[in-house]
């Protein structure tokens, strides 16, 4: 992407976030092992299918964004803006689906406590991370004029 003109920037924040998606994984298996939860065919089946939903959304943001996919915070609003698939209804489609499989995860086996503190860290990690993301992506008028006025997350709500 550098090659094309894209540029990276630096987001201190980014290994916070690596850190709460690796201690969701670790911790849904923990709880379940250690404090022994039920498994509740019920609401494993609702939160599978909740998963299932999340990473077939991240799969097509993916897709839809091509070159323009990657981890990092990244302008590549010079490479143009990306407003067809899940982006032609919100701005952030990624971290709405990551959040509901962080979230459902850990529900599939009942391990509401790291569900409901690994909902909780990731708000805090988000809200870091999108402040740097915006920064960037906000300061392109391109992206503005195209998204500026698209909710977050959710069509209608934020």
């Amino acid at each position: 992407m550098a090659s094309r003109g894209a540029q990276k920037i630096e987001d201190p924040k980014f290994k916070w976030m690596v850190l709460v998606h690796t201690l969701v994984l670790l911790g849904s298996a923990c709880e379940v092992v250690f404090l022994k939860r039920p498994f509740l065919p019920a609401l494993a089946g609702v939160m599978f299918v909740l998963f299932l939903a999340a990473n077939a959304m991240r799969w097509w943001v993916i897709r839809t964004m091509g070159q323009h996919w990657n981890v990092q915070v990244v302008d590549s609003t010079r490479l143009g803006v990306v407003t067809s698939g899940p982006f032609h209804y919100v701005r952030h489609p990624n971290y709405a689906a990551v959040f509901v499989e962080m979230l459902a995860l850990p529900l599939i086996h009942t391990a509401w406590l790291t569900a409901t503190l690994g909902a909780l860290a990731h708000v805090i990690v988000l809200v870091q991370r999108l402040s740097a993301e915006e920064r960037v992506l906000l300061a392109n008028a391109d992206y503005r004029a195209a998204m500026g006025s698209k909710s977050r997350f959710l069509p209608g709500v934020f």
